[in-house]
């Protein structure tokens, strides 16, 4: 195809065991999809279904390293069970929809909290406190034809080797097969899209030169420090 600019690279994430690697085509996030968390924003976990927004695909970080951003004082982590989609559909049945599943990942939802509070005080989209650049640190991806899909076991994250959050894939709100259900109802879906499920609670700030080391039991693990 014949642009009128130079096209530009499509963001990927490396897949354990292989050379190939999995092209991003969107990243979405639930908002709010661990009881305990939902809490400690405010929130009333028995009475809000999670929620979504999205992400830029190149937000995705796969070597390790993240900028702290521009416009905050208050970046915080929120480590995440990701999913990668490699097929899509519109209006997937929860009981379909782990066939669309091409693997899992860790991720961060790294967030702008001073830009996010500020937003929602006023009454605005806080899209600006997440989706920026480099907000969405990623794992190499485990095909669940290998690891099959995990539905509990703990995850968890430390900050310069001290635990920060800590909870179990049992605890999610809504488990991946009503996410990817219930998604599919507001878009069609597609395969290299993302799909970024919630985080525990323990989320906090972070510095420069903070080191942060997430972990899904039976899935990776991922470290990121902050320059």
């Amino acid at each position: 195809m014949k642009t009128v600019i130079p096209a530009w690279e499509v963001p990927a994430v490396p897949v354990a065991g292989s050379a190939a690697r999995f092209p991003v085509r969107r990243i979405y996030c639930v908002g709010r999809n661990y009881a305990e968390h939902a809490r400690e924003m405010g929130g009333h976990p028995e009475r809000e279904p999670p929620f979504f927004f999205m992400k830029p695909a190149e937000a995705v970080v796969t070597d390790g390293r993240m900028a702290y951003p521009p416009m905050t004082a208050d970046l915080q982590h929120e480590v995440e069970l990701v999913v990668a989609l490699g097929r899509g559909g519109r209006d997937i049945s929860a009981a379909g929809a782990l066939e669309c599943v091409f693997g899992y990942a860790v991720g961060l939802d790294m967030t702008r909290r001073d830009v996010q509070a500020e937003l929602k005080a006023k009454g605005r989209s806080w899209e600006m406190g997440k989706a920026f650049d480099q907000s969405a640190p990623i794992s190499a991806i485990a095909p669940a034809a290998r690891i099959g899909h995990p539905d509990r076991g703990a995850i968890g994250l430390k900050v310069n080797s001290q635990p920060r959050q800590h909870g179990d894939l049992a605890d999610m709100i809504w488990p991946v097969a009503d996410i990817i259900a219930r998604l599919s109802g507001y878009v069609t879906l597609q395969p290299g899209d993302l799909i970024f499920t919630g985080t525990p609670a323990g989320v906090g700030k972070v510095e420069r030169g903070d080191r942060l080391e997430g972990a899904v039991e039976g899935v990776g693990e991922l470290s990121v420090a902050i320059a």
